[in-house]
């Protein structure tokens, strides 16, 4: 089966590299520009489409650009499938962020519960995920809908708290930075899932998700980011003061998010088996090599 990925040098795309080995686009092609050529030469018989622009703050600054790559870039990458005959399965990586704010009455958050996106990153994944959706019942191929929640694992950017703080808490420990910790709003929790039991989930959901299905990818805990980051000093052994740096503060309306994985199970057996220790520690040693 000849997997074609797009998005592969991406934090999560290298991750499906190592364990399910796929082609991705050519260097340099983006998902704007005319892909016909590249999928007759590729010719897949699955795709993984990871591709986006997925940092928030850029999708205000720029709510076109984003529109561009995450909806067109998709129905573009449709289009060169159904133009080359593809008849294999396609999975689409939306985000958990299309939900919006949910009330806390409403958690663990369902695949069932409204959309109700809040910036323009989560509208163009509701927009793609409702593209993708259609043609999963009109065209020669069959899709399947993943909405992630929070990643963890080493690899990640520091834009992202927890990975922030682990190289934080290394520059610490390694003498490289005085014992202060600088953080933004922590007083709130986040569903977390190891970006390796992610890549599981998506290789189960590209042989055993529904057509026209869709799924939280989620690890169904809810995890207070105080704790893990008090959890990331625990284990480095080390001393910290946590401040808050208010140039790190942004608006969290969301103060509490947990989701459920309730229809990824029943459909595909799937479950985290990741424990959030070992991702903490995983995450510090891969600091430490960067660092020293």
């Amino acid at each position: 089966m000849k997997l074609l990925l797009t998005g592969a040098n991406g934090f999560v795309g290298q991750y499906v590299q190592a364990a399910l080995p796929g082609v991705p686009l050519p260097a340099g092609l983006d998902l704007r520009a005319a892909l016909d050529a590249a999928i007759a030469k590729i010719q897949p018989d699955t795709v993984i489409h990871l591709a986006a622009q997925s940092f928030v703050p850029a999708s205000f600054e720029n709510p076109r650009e984003t529109f561009d790559i995450n909806f067109y870039g998709t129905l573009n990458l449709l289009e060169a499938l159904q133009s080359n005959a593809f008849k294999g399965r396609m999975l689409f990586v939306g985000s958990g962020d299309t939900y919006g704010r949910v009330p806390e009455a409403d958690l663990p958050v369902r695949e069932d519960h409204p959309l109700r996106p809040r910036n323009p990153y989560a509208v163009s994944k509701v927009a793609a995920e409702a593209l993708c959706y259609q043609w999963s019942q009109t065209s020669s191929f069959e899709i399947v809908m993943a909405r992630p929640f929070n990643h963890i694992g080493p690899g990640q950017s520091p834009r992202f708290a927890i990975t922030d703080f682990a190289r934080q808490v290394t520059e610490i420990r390694l003498g490289q930075h005085a014992p202060l910790l600088q953080v933004g709003d922590i007083d709130v929790t986040r569903d977390f899932t190891d970006v390796r039991d992610v890549v599981r989930a998506y290789t189960l959901l590209l042989e055993k998700g529904r057509n026209g299905g869709i799924y939280n990818v989620c690890s169904g805990r809810e995890h207070s980011i105080r704790d893990l980051l008090q959890r990331l000093i625990a284990l480095a052994g080390v001393e910290a003061r946590i401040e808050r740096d208010h140039a790190r503060l942004r608006p969290a309306e969301q103060r509490r998010m947990v989701a459920s994985f309730e229809a990824l199970h029943r459909d595909t057996g799937w479950q985290p088996l990741i424990p959030m220790e070992q991702s903490l520690q995983d995450l510090l040693n891969d600091w430490e090599k960067q660092l020293q």
